[in-house]
């Protein structure tokens, strides 16, 4: 076949500097600095759920396996959520810092 098939990429991004063009460091710093900030609310909001299966659990023992189940995945997700909170916030200092060696570049 002499056409290649392409395939759309979804998660899969070329960053600017790959591409060749300028690299706007402070919409980088704010992506990772919003994505932090999702990842801490998940964390919570996983977390809150987790303690309300819990109290489920002990307020219906006829049911206490399935909350227990439930209580348990939701501690996965925020710890989960957690992690991705600080993966985000070590991208988010890691672009402050290519912000500022590109600031110093522009101040000879």
């Amino acid at each position: 076949m002499a056409e290649e098939k392409q395939h759309h990429r979804l998660f899969h991004h070329k960053n600017k500097e790959e591409e060749g063009g300028p690299v706007d460091h402070e919409k980088n710093v704010k992506h990772h600095s919003h994505f932090q900030k999702i990842g801490e609310l998940g964390a919570v909001a996983a977390g809150a759920y987790a303690l309300h299966e819990k109290h489920k659990a002990k307020k219906d023992p006829e049911n206490a396996q399935k909350h227990k189940i439930k209580q348990e995945i939701a501690a996965v997700a925020a710890v989960g959520a957690g992690g991705f909170a600080f993966h985000e916030h070590h991208q988010k200092k890691e672009a402050k810092k290519e912000q500022k060696e590109a600031e110093k570049g522009h101040h000879h």
